[in-house]
This record gives C-alpha cells, sequence and structure tokens, in this order.
C-alpha cells in the first residue's frame, strides 16, 4: 500500500509541476502519467544516492544547495527516460529541471505530510 500511495504522491507532484514550471511538459493521460512516477521513483530509489554520494563534497561546501542542483538533473534524467519510453513528459532543459524539481520536492512533502497510512 505504501508503494501506491508514493506513487499516487509523485505523479500529482509531477502534474503540479507541468502546471507551474514553464519548460517542463506532460502530454498523455492518466496510466502514462503514473508510468513517469514510477520513472521518476526508479531514478529517485537507485540513480539519486549514487549522484549524492558522488557530489557528497559540493554539497558540503555548497552547505546543501548543490544537492537541488543533484535534484534537478534527476528530474531531467526522469525527462530523458520517458521520452524514449513515449510516456510524454518533457523537460526543456536545466533551469526548467532545477524548477521543476524544487516544485516536485515541496509538493511531495505537503502531500506525504497529509497522507496517513
Amino acid at each position: 500500500m505504501r508503494f501506491v500511495i508514493r506513487l499516487l504522491v509523485n505523479a500529482a507532484a509531477l502534474w503540479v509541476a507541468t502546471r507551474l514550471v514553464s519548460g517542463v511538459t506532460f502530454m498523455g493521460g492518466w496510466i502514462s502519467l503514473f508510468s513517469v512516477a514510477f520513472v521518476f521513483g526508479f531514478v529517485n530509489a537507485f540513480i539519486r544516492p549514487i549522484a549524492k554520494i558522488l557530489t557528497f563534497p559540493l554539497i558540503i561546501v555548497t552547505l546543501g544547495i548543490f544537492a537541488l542542483v543533484v535534484n534537478g538533473l534527476m528530474l531531467w534524467l526522469t525527462s530523458s527516460l520517458s521520452v524514449a519510453l513515449g510516456l510524454g513528459f518533457h523537460v526543456a532543459g536545466f533551469w526548467p529541471a532545477f524548477w521543476g524539481a524544487l516544485v516536485v520536492s515541496l509538493i511531495s512533502t505537503l502531500l506525504s505530510m497529509m497522507v496517513t497510512e
């Protein structure tokens, strides 16, 4: 059940980012959006920890600010994988990815706090 809740939260956060951030677009239905959320969850579960370990010195030197860059790169990677899979999710560049990741982080944190398991 926890997996389904996390998938719904990620899908909602990604949808909000497509509405608020210019350069983050989604063309598709709900099934495609859940597929993008699944890809996003996979990237965050398996690739993001490796990226954070590799960039740990930069994260320390910048007092954590570089973690936002890593989050943006993970959203950009999700976009690349989604385009390759034909899911209809696209991020136009680094800055839309950066701002989109910030929106996704904020929305998913707020939704996670509101959802009880």
